[in-house]
């Protein structure tokens, strides 16, 4: 077994680390930890686990990274912008942050097999001052104003949508709602289909998720989304919809965030430690994915790691992205062969992205 094998994460909010939590992601996560000294306006200060060094340092080399601003009507209670041309803006301010760190050699955007295949070259001779490449996600449609908007996003590098998000949306409908896509979310999706944009089915609740699948011929995925047989709430999506997923090639990325691991997490209560939370829960549901698949072509890695918690809410064994590094002998122990754990770690979103583009 290699030392370290190349990651693929699934799912990095890191442009809203940057400009929502006031983060610099170029310097080490201790130090950015000791900056949120005496901070309390967010869960999760003092306890991140993310920068690029920490990426690039443990062979992170590649993630989907999102755009994410929510707009909320007036009878919405979840936080959020009061009108969908702000959460437009915010969305571009993040990929402006993305831009910024092309420009000083931390980061390259990926959008298609040409660029996909020069970046795992130059992974493959790992040099410490190599780039994480990145592919461009928005997590929650309502951002799109209308449709121009998408072919306006897609020529900025959007490679990949997740209609909904937490609440009602203007596509879908997300965690904790429910109810079908509607009309504007069938649109969105015919759009998506006409520009080869991956739909991103995580957080689609059990009404919209089975509405998607019926009206989208596209390539679909789940980035961040764990196995509701093993955790039982509507975030997570039962075998029928796994199955649904693996039938139509989907890789489906494993979550770090200890509530969708174990069953009966208390947020703000339950610790990992006093739940005996470690990346063993990770593999539970990666294992899982595979064994309803026959195989370990549709597992992967989506950590969602700082997606708005920190270390108090991840496995007791993650102290940054680095110990991602962890899991790969959690599997050989398993029975996993060096082949099904390089397809878990990264090979399945490489062999995806080749295929679809």
């Amino acid at each position: 077994m290699p030392e370290k094998y190349l990651i693929f994460d699934g799912h990095l909010d890191l442009a809203m680390n940057a400009m929502q939590w006031n983060r610099d992601l170029t310097r080490p996560v201790a130090e950015i930890r000791e900056r949120e000294k005496n901070m309390a306006d967010k869960p999760g200060r003092m306890q991140g686990t993310v920068s690029l060094e920490a990426m690039r340092k443990s062979k992170v080399g590649l993630c989907m990274a999102t755009q994410i601003a929510r707009y909320v009507k007036k009878d919405n209670a979840l936080p959020g912008w009061h009108s969908p041309h702000q959460a437009w803006a915010t969305t571009q301010g993040q990929l402006a942050w993305y831009k910024a760190m092309e420009d000083i050699g931390q980061m390259t955007q990926i959008t298609d097999t040409l660029s996909l295949d020069k970046h795992l070259t130059s992974w493959n001779n790992l040099a410490e001052e190599t780039p994480i490449g990145y592919i461009l996600s928005l997590e929650g449609a309502d951002s799109l104003v209308n449709l121009d908007y998408v072919t306006k996003a897609y020529a900025l590098g959007l490679r990949v949508i997740g209609p909904a998000h937490y609440g009602p949306g203007t596509y879908a409908q997300g965690t904790e709602a429910s109810g079908g896509l509607g009309s504007k979310g069938r649109e969105l999706l015919k759009k998506m289909e006409e520009l080869n944009i991956i739909l991103d089915a995580t957080h689609l609740c059990d009404d919209s998720f089975w509405e998607a699948m019926d009206a989208f011929s596209g390539p679909v995925w789940a980035s961040h989304n764990n196995c509701r047989s093993l955790v039982p709430h509507h975030r997570q999506f039962t075998d029928e919809q796994l199955r649904e997923l693996i039938n139509r090639g989907a890789v489906i990325g494993a979550a770090l965030d200890a509530w969708m691991l174990v069953p009966g997490w208390e947020r703000g209560v339950s610790t990992p430690q006093s739940t005996g939370l470690t990346l063993e829960a990770v593999a539970d549901h990666i294992d899982h994915i595979c064994q309803l698949a026959g195989n370990s072509k549709h597992a992967g890695i989506g950590s969602d790691l700082d997606g708005g918690f920190g270390k108090e809410q991840s496995p007791a064994d993650i102290d940054t992205i680095a110990d991602l590094q962890k899991l790969p002998p959690i599997l050989q122990k398993r029975g996993y062969s060096e082949k099904d754990i390089e397809n878990v770690m990264s090979g399945n979103w490489i062999a995806f992205l080749r295929r679809v583009w």
